[in-house]
């Protein structure tokens, strides 16, 4: 509880969620006031692609650690005098399965002065779908959320703001681009190989989360967002991003030939190297689920952290939290 100028009292508090993903290191700060609403103060992300230094021998190079404790050092400043108890930090794919994960680990809860939590794949799921239900793209009915991070890929079925159904499935936009990419090259036949590859990865969880099985489908995170923004800005679809819309893509990206020489309305630069991964996964996903449509969120993990750590303060409902402004 703070004190202002005048004497009133300030029964707010700062509360912050940190997602350390395999592709960026996200960090959203906000204020909480005592009637369990939200309002955001800040908001930083930095791609920092923590898994595209994951090396063969599954231990992360010295230059992706020093990358990200460089950010996480940034991150901390604004977060290292809050209460111990007002922030959570989690870790996901990589962190989950890098060799040497524990000395990043070390490094990086000293810089920020508090805990970090590596986190399952399926409560990653959890909370990626908890940040959708709260967000401006949520509606009743039964939706499908996809969520295609940097070294996973999050499937998710649930109604309201309870998840009935959740999937991480090991195939991402760092790790696909890498695989099927790494020189740059984007040719028909290892779009193709990519596509595939994803579809196998799919396939077992497909009879579960293929259409039918709920009413809308809707992407979130910065993959599905990145390609939601080049689809309309390049005149494709005026809504969400369509099949079809991502098949022009496909032809686009393998037209341009390699990922220096992209040059498509609304991508930014720092996402150039891992859109070609990106497009082969929800491809996929929209193939072998019968997807024709997907509405996008703004909001995702960060926000479903931010959620549920509200709800462990103040000892209530998650899904009562409400956000003033975002």
């Amino acid at each position: 509880m703070n004190t202002t100028r005048n004497g009133s009292t300030d029964k707010s508090r700062t509360v912050a969620a940190v997602d350390l993903g395999s592709n960026s290191f996200h960090m959203i700060v906000a204020r909480l006031d005592d009637s369990g609403s939200l309002s955001i103060i800040d908001r930083l992300r930095e791609t920092v692609r923590l898994g595209g230094g994951l090396k063969d021998n599954g231990k992360l190079s010295k230059e992706s650690r020093e990358r990200a404790l460089d950010c996480v050092e940034r991150f901390g400043q604004r977060i290292r005098a809050l209460p111990r108890g007002d922030v959570r930090i989690v870790g996901t794919n990589t962190l989950r399965v890098a060799r040497n994960a524990d000395k990043f680990l070390r490094a990086a809860e000293a810089s920020f002065g508090h805990p970090i939590e590596v986190i399952s794949g399926r409560e990653e799921a959890r909370l990626i779908y908890l940040g959708v239900a709260h967000g401006r793209a949520a509606r009743t009915g039964k939706r499908l959320v996809a969520d295609i991070g940097g070294g996973s890929t999050e499937l998710i079925i649930g109604t309201g703001k309870e998840s009935e159904r959740r999937e991480s499935l090991y195939t991402g936009c760092v790790s696909a681009s890498r695989k099927y990419f790494g020189d740059g090259v984007v040719s028909q036949k290892r779009m193709t190989r990519a596509i595939i590859d994803s579809e196998l990865v799919f396939y077992p969880v497909a009879r579960f989360m293929r259409a039918g099985n709920w009413d809308e489908a809707v992407g979130c995170s910065g993959t599905i967002k990145a390609i939601r923004n080049i689809v309309h800005a390049e005149g494709w679809c005026e809504s969400g991003i369509t099949l079809e819309a991502l098949y022009r893509l496909q032809k686009k990206l393998v037209r341009q030939g390699s990922v220096e020489n992209l040059d498509l309305e609304g991508l930014k630069p720092d996402r150039s190297p891992v859109l070609p991964g990106g497009v082969a996964i929800l491809t996929a996903i929209f193939e072998t689920l019968g997807i024709a449509q997907m509405r996008v969120s703004d909001q995702a993990l960060r926000e479903g952290l931010l959620y549920d750590l509200v709800g462990r303060l103040q000892h209530q409902d998650v899904r009562d939290v409400t956000v003033q402004s975002a």
